[in-house]
């Protein structure tokens, strides 16, 4: 069934996904045409099902349009027996209708979208939707599911009015469902709704989380991540993560320098990218040729990168600077060559401390942040060549 949220959270993988391609034996496609109301192609559609022994469905968007098609029946297709159901009727009496519908004592069962789920009526196979630029591209795949269940030819005519233009959407959802008429395209049906529709507001002020500030492919790419984590236990966890770098100083791409939002953000997707050294120095370069000079603030955001990088080298999960020293936390608290550790904490046994958590303390006299930034830079890089020592 197209349901494009649905389908958006089987894409991305919170929900599973399987697909029933193949129909039951002897199963015929459905014939689907888009047209104008035409009296006489609807009569001779009712005319023509009702000689070959079956019945039909004329669906309405409202109640209101049920009189107009009561009226033309009784004046322009006399020969067929209907009756009329919508959900305003009292319980009983809209039983006793769709009983005698089922039983066969009625050729034509004109009604609402009350019938769109759950009713099986297999000498049903002609159907007919009355301005079915009303409906959505979900209801119509459902209405249109109404019919041909049996082995017999069926039916659908999805009429447009005649007075006036229908809207640039119906118009593509008419197109999409009168294109994809053959047996077990509701996946491809989903998608094209999903293209038409979207995958749900995630950016409107009626929403409470922290998408709009993220941006959609951001959280796309954070909801990929949870995903994977939790399919394999935890596992994705060892593998990724982000080392947190407290110094204090303010790392951005100001809008002063960048000022386009979109090219900003795609700038920080870039560089999030980035995990060697010259492919860095060669995006500062890009960024020199088309904005000009680095402010302080992109500066620093590509030593923090660089930091980054080294971090993950030495499986580093943490470094918190301060005025009087660098707090180093490594990852699982365990670091890939403890003799070289070991070796160059002796080198500097004033300066440098592992406490009993196997936590690194690096004392320093950094006052101000870019000092801190320095120190941190200069010491992750230093414990990351630790690893290449032979």
């Amino acid at each position: 069934t197209p349901i494009p949220r649905t389908l958006q959270m089987a894409l991305s993988g919170i929900r599973e996904l399987s697909l029933i391609a193949t129909p039951p034996v002897d199963r015929l496609a459905i014939r689907t045409y888009v047209s104008p109301f035409d009296p006489v192609t609807i009569r001779e559609a009712l005319l023509r099902e009702r000689f070959r022994g079956g019945q039909s469905f004329v669906v309405v968007p409202r109640i209101a349009d049920l009189d107009g098609i009561e009226e033309f029946l009784r004046e322009d297709v006399p020969e067929v027996r209907f009756v009329v159901a919508h959900g305003q009727m009292p319980p009983r009496e809209l039983e006793d209708i769709m009983t005698a519908f089922y039983e066969g004592k009625y050729d034509v069962l004109v009604s609402t979208t009350i019938i769109e789920s759950g009713l099986d009526i297999p000498t049903a196979n002609t159907l007919i939707i009355y301005r079915a630029d009303r409906f959505g591209l979900a209801q119509l795949y459902q209405l249109r599911g109404r019919v041909g269940r049996s082995k017999v030819r069926a039916y659908a005519y999805l009429t447009t009015p005649n007075q006036f233009q229908i809207t640039k959407q119906a118009e593509q959802r008419l197109r999409v469902l009168s294109s994809l008429d053959t047996l077990g395209a509701g996946f491809t049906l989903a998608s094209h709704d999903l293209d038409i529709r979207g995958g749900g507001n995630l950016l409107g002020d009626e929403q409470s989380g922290q998408i709009r500030d993220v941006g959609v492919e951001l959280y796309q790419s954070m909801l990929e991540e949870a995903v994977a984590e939790l399919k394999s236990d935890s596992g994705g966890e060892e593998e990724r993560y982000s080392p947190q770098i407290n110094t204090g100083v303010s790392v951005l791409i100001p809008d002063t320098y960048v000022s386009d939002l979109d090219v900003r953000l795609s700038l920080y997707r870039r560089l999030a990218d980035l995990s060697e050294e010259m492919d860095r120095e060669e995006f500062a370069a890009e960024l020199i040729d088309r904005f000009g000079k680095l402010p302080e603030e992109v500066k620093h955001l590509l030593m923090v990168m660089r930091i980054k990088a080294d971090c993950l080298t030495a499986s580093i999960e943490k470094v918190d600077a301060g005025p009087k020293g660098l707090i180093i936390t490594f990852r699982n608290a365990a670091f890939g060559n403890p003799a070289a550790l070991v070796e160059l904490i002796s080198r500097y046994p004033n300066s440098f401390k592992m406490r009993p958590d196997h936590k690194l303390v690096i004392k320093g006299i950094w006052p101000e942040p870019e000092q801190r930034l320095s120190a941190a830079a200069k010491w992750t890089r230093e414990i990351a060549g630790l690893l290449t020592v032979a």
